[in-house]
This record gives structure tokens, C-alpha cells and sequence, in this order.
């Protein structure tokens, strides 16, 4: 039997709301072991006079927690 945990976090990025999403991947795999899956939970984003600036996203990360033995 596994346990899993979801933490929530916050990308953002100057190209598309895809990038986000691949850098908050790729970060949340840099430091939490044994991650599954995500799913976007809000994407938005940034705009600086009248212009989009950014593309932000949510992702909630489920990873794995590891055996106490």
C-alpha cells in the first residue's frame, strides 16, 4: 500500500501558460522524490499595460511519501 501527498504550487513564465507548466514540473521533480502526476488548477495571467507580461499557473503535485522503516 502507498501514501501520497498534494502540495500546491505556482509557475509562471514569458512564453505560454506551457511553459509554466513544464517549469513547475520541472522544478517540483528537482525537489520532491517520487512525484505521480499534477493537474493545473488555475491558470492566469499578467498583464502590465494592456499587455499580457506573463502566463501563470497553479499545479496541485501529488508525490509519493516514502516508507518510514
Amino acid at each position: 500500500m502507498s501514501v501520497a501527498r498534494v502540495t500546491e504550487i505556482s509557475a509562471t513564465s514569458s512564453e505560454s501558460f506551457d511553459a509554466a507548466v513544464e517549469e513547475g514540473i520541472r522544478r517540483a521533480t528537482k525537489t520532491l522524490r517520487g512525484v505521480e502526476g499534477a493537474w493545473i488548477k488555475d491558470m492566469n495571467v499578467l498583464i502590465e499595460n494592456g499587455n499580457i507580461t506573463g502566463y501563470k499557473v497553479n499545479l496541485a503535485v501529488t508525490f509519493l511519501l516514502e516508507d518510514q522503516a
